[in-house]
């Protein structure tokens, strides 16, 4: 018996690509919907302001006390997020990478005492990203394809049968390092000077707003190629 036709699977068709769930949409669900977004970045903002608001409270020779406030509260706010998500049955696989994120960086700003080291694992998974994406494209496997395929082509990776989309998406794929790279420059250079208040707006605007960029400009993309190809007869 043959599946039936829903929504979801006439929006996947290779025949009608533009029926293919709004970009917003496709963002969201890769995030962990909006209320992810919201709460992967919720503990990173309140590490900085609070740090923020009680380093203007603690002279210099105690701003350690403002620090360690700070890391608290950050860590709080995470391990509540993953706690909500638990006792409402919802998925925690986010929650659970943002809890080990900010208790990493958490350890190492609480063992050096600089706030900036709250930063630095965000910095180095970066660095790592940067080089599955360069080895995919040296692969002939570009990560950006993959990723097309779990959450816009139901899974399938018909595209690896056409050079076209091949070549589009390791273009896309150098484009997405390219921008990784400007983000650990960026953020490794203030980690460097100890600009902890920079570097703490710098990892918030650089992170999901720049990853939903990207992911907009790459299908926006995949889209038009997809759109201008001679369909078969």
């Amino acid at each position: 018996m043959s599946e039936p036709v829903t929504d979801r699977n006439r929006a996947l068709t290779d025949e009608d690509p533009d029926q293919l769930p709004p970009f917003a949409e496709q963002v969201a669900q890769q995030l962990g919907g909006w209320r992810g977004m919201t709460e992967a970045a919720v503990p990173v903002i309140v590490f900085v302001l609070t740090n923020i608001v009680l380093g203007f409270w603690f002279p210099a020779e105690e701003s350690r006390i403002a620090l360690k406030s700070a890391i608290g509260a950050s860590a709080a706010v995470a391990l509540m997020v993953a706690i909500v998500r638990l006792a409402q049955k919802r998925p925690v696989r986010f929650a659970l990478n943002g809890l080990f994120g900010i208790g990493l960086g958490a350890w190492m700003a609480w063992d050096s005492g600089k706030e900036v080291d709250f930063y630095l694992p965000g910095i180095w998974i970066t660095m790592g990203q940067i080089v599955v994406l360069l080895g995919s494209i040296a692969l002939r496997h570009p990560m950006v394809g993959w990723f097309w395929s779990v959450i816009a082509n139901g899974g399938r990776n018909d595209w690896r049968e056409d050079a076209r989309l091949v070549r589009v998406f390791s273009q896309l794929t150098a484009l997405w390092a390219v921008v990784f790279s400007i983000k650990v420059v960026v953020q490794g250079g203030l980690w460097m000077t100890e600009q902890g208040t920079a570097l703490g707006i710098a990892r918030i605007v650089m992170g999901t707003p720049l990853f939903a960029l990207l992911v907009v400009i790459s299908f926006g993309v995949v889209r038009r190629v997809r759109r201008d190809q001679p369909q078969p007869a």
